[in-house]
């Protein structure tokens, strides 16, 4: 079983559907309200954990009902929360997302995800060494992106950098992380100057943009290849990318080829737009075989 460490944020996502998007000043009737379990963490802890891994998240949540629900939501998924600690007088994160006309908005508000500082990775660094892969993303503090990328260096575990929401990463962090997943904006805010087929070129085996319905691209060393999506009808498309990560993390731990890990995440990540919720689709590992 692969042993796969998630360090990033956990959030409650509150979640509004609407025929439309509201522009500046603008009142719109929605048409659903829910709340449901997210933060890009947390959903890849999830998702990786659905997958099949053994899966330890190291983050933080408010001491508030939010927070109970957060740590109650990782228990029922088998994700281990030994370092998810509460943080007294900080609220959980939030994830504020309306979902209209096809595609989804959200403003993300931290919270306790702020204390998810260097100090505190410190106390899983053993989960971290033994971990096959590591996952981390960027709604957490910036100098614990360039700790965790030192720690997984010094260590040899293998880093994922999945850079969302979009900001720009020192090059030593790009230097350490053995992948990096940054969506067609993100690269262009990680990468400034620079056009996604000579960043592709800098980084070959390293740097894998994906495209949302078109598939994920990379340089092999030689070519430029583009690993298609799988096409279905799409419901919410919160969380896809999220999946994909969890999924490509799984299959690299795994040991499998790097074209076969994509089309593994594709899959994934194809099955978890199908239903609502960044978590409410996230497949089984069953589902994601039977369909490839």
């Amino acid at each position: 079983m692969a042993k796969i460490c998630v360090i990033g944020s956990s959030s409650m996502d509150l979640v509004v559907t609407s025929p439309k998007r509201p522009g500046a000043g603008e009142t719109v009737l929605g048409e659903s309200f829910k709340t449901v379990p997210g933060g890009k963490g947390a959903n890849q802890a999830v998702a990786a954990a659905r997958l099949g891994a053994e899966v330890t998240m190291i983050g933080r949540v408010g001491d508030d009902h939010f927070g109970k629900a957060i740590l109650d939501n990782f228990k029922a998924n088998s994700v281990n929360t030994r370092y998810v600690e509460p943080v007294t007088d900080i609220e959980s994160g939030t994830a504020h997302i309306i979902l209209a006309e096809g595609d989804n908005s959200i403003v993300v508000v931290k919270g306790a995800n702020d204390e998810v500082t260097p100090a505190y990775v410190d106390k899983a660094a053993d989960a971290i060494r033994s971990a096959d892969i590591v996952l981390i993303q960027q709604e957490i503090p910036e100098e614990t992106v360039v700790h965790v990328s030192a720690l997984c260096a010094e260590s040899g575990t293998p880093l994922l950098l999945n850079p969302a929401p979009a900001r720009s990463v020192p090059e030593e962090v790009i230097s350490n992380a053995a992948y990096i997943t940054p969506n067609e904006h993100e690269t262009a805010v990680l990468f400034e100057g620079v056009t996604p087929a000579e960043a592709l070129r800098k980084y070959p085996n390293k740097l894998f943009i994906t495209e949302g319905s078109k598939g994920v691209r990379y340089f092999d060393g030689e070519q430029e290849i583009l690993v298609p999506a799988y096409k279905v009808e799409v419901v919410d498309t919160t969380g896809a990318g999220d999946t994909f990560n969890a999924a490509f993390a799984v299959a690299l731990a795994e040991g499998k080829p790097l074209q076969e890990s994509i089309r593994f995440a594709n899959r994934a990540a194809s099955l978890s737009v199908t239903k609502f919720g960044a978590q409410g689709g996230m497949p089984a590992r069953r589902e994601v075989e039977e369909s490839l």
